[in-house]
């Protein structure tokens, strides 16, 4: 019997090293995971954006794995949580203003941290790492706050909120987050759709898998010919969503490798 892709969704993980928060709603903050200690240049802080259709049910718990994996390999790492769709002041314009508040404060924040454990403080821009609906925040917010993204991994991202409204992603999912579809809130859509706002100017990397149930790799594809020069496309034919976000899959060497790619 094949493994379950979604074990990764509950796979335990070492505890944060620390929480440290971004504003004062409850959902407001992020943990944050030092660096271990492998010589050679800092590595830049990556924000990892957790998907889960921007639903409540979904928190930063579930990509705790991927985050511990890359502390190991010694980058520090913020897993951002914010206000969702279900909650006091998720969805419009909730859950996009806190995104891009958080990737703001979260050097800093970092820093301090870092800091306080007689660690290299000094934090640059970071790196976005969103997964599926973090993948549409991590791009969101790099149009949004371009000065402070160093760069955006993006996987299996919903890119094109239009056309996710008009497929029905799980099941209504966009219009929760933006109270409608692109008809009824065309100046809603304008604003948080990545797949209107192209060319890129970060450095970008998409990667989708072929077997994605999901989120269609068909979106990614199209939203990588429209981003121009600084955005690469890479497939992986025989992965699934969740495979993207999990240490132990093979599509794993592919996503550190590209991860690395954009602060060489």
């Amino acid at each position: 019997m094949l493994p379950d892709p979604r074990s990764v969704l509950t796979r335990a993980a070492p505890v944060p090293d620390a929480t440290v928060r971004y504003g004062d709603g409850p959902d407001q903050l992020a943990d944050v995971r030092l660096p271990a200690v492998l010589g050679g240049p800092a590595r830049p802080l990556v924000v990892v954006i957790h998907g889960g259709f921007w639903r409540d049910e979904y928190d930063r718990a579930h990509v705790s794995p991927l985050a511990a994996d890359l502390a190991a390999r010694g980058y520090p790492v913020a897993q951002l949580e914010f206000r969702r769709t279900g909650q006091a002041g998720g969805g419009w314009p909730g859950t996009l203003d806190d995104v891009s508040a958080g990737v703001s404060a979260l050097p800093g924040l970092v820093g301090e941290v870092l800091a306080a454990a007689g660690r290299e403080a000094a934090v640059g821009a970071p790196i976005l790492l969103g997964h599926s609906a973090g993948g549409h925040l991590a791009l969101y917010c790099a149009r949004r706050v371009p000065e402070r993204v160093g760069g955006v991994l993006a996987l299996a991202p919903v890119s094109d909120l239009a056309e996710a409204y008009r497929l029905d992603l799980d099941g209504g999912a966009v219009a929760a987050l933006l109270g409608g579809g692109p008809e009824e809130f065309p100046d809603r859509y304008a604003a948080a759709d990545p797949h209107q706002h192209v060319p890129l100017q970060s450095p970008t990397v998409v990667i989708h898998g072929g077997l994605d149930r999901q989120v269609p790799p068909p979106m990614s594809r199209r939203y990588a010919a429209a981003a121009g020069a600084n955005c690469q496309l890479i497939e992986l034919p025989d992965c699934e969503h969740f495979g993207l976000i999990d240490p132990e899959s093979a599509a794993w060497p592919t996503v550190t490798a590209a991860l690395r790619s954009l602060h060489r």
